[in-house]
């Protein structure tokens, strides 16, 4: 499978986009075809978490390893329909309140029809993911968050 990376500059913290994309529970509210997704359990700064994803007849689970560190999340795969995963998010405050968010996936299905069914479409599904979250981010923070924080005084 062909990975994605991407880097993004947006108006918010890096602080505010580091806890959208931490609230993994809050994924199937606004992430295309995550339909649901639950914490199974904690341990300090790892997390591991269940995820059901659909896409007009598929249906699918998976399990990850989720890994909370400053400023960067990483996600490694545990179980599931695929053969492997690869993903982080790297967050990086910038002098003028904005934030610029680095992005990485590359993952592989088991099925060679899942794996056709998506490879297709591979690139565009993540753009639509990584802008869902970017929309997510204008719908809690406001349009331009960074912006509105320099202008209150200190």
């Amino acid at each position: 499978m062909p990975s994605h990376a991407e880097k993004r500059l947006l108006p918010y913290s890096a602080d505010q986009m580091y806890g959208l994309v931490a609230d993994i529970e809050r994924y199937p509210e606004f992430l295309p075809w995550c339909l649901a997704a639950r914490h199974l359990k904690r341990l300090g700064d790892v997390q591991y978490s269940e995820m059901i994803i659909g896409f007009k007849f598929v249906r699918e689970r998976f399990t990850s390893k989720v890994t909370f560190l400053p400023m960067r999340i990483e996600v490694e795969y545990i179980d599931g329909p695929l053969k492997y995963l690869r993903n982080y998010w790297a967050f990086k405050q910038l002098p003028d309140g904005n934030c610029e968010i680095d992005f990485y996936v590359d993952f592989e299905f088991r099925s060679r029809v899942l794996q056709k069914l998506i490879g297709a479409l591979f690139h565009e599904a993540i753009s639509r993911m990584v802008r869902a979250f970017e929309a997510r981010a204008k719908e809690l923070y406001g349009e331009d968050s960074a912006l509105d924080a320099r202008a209150k005084p200190a």
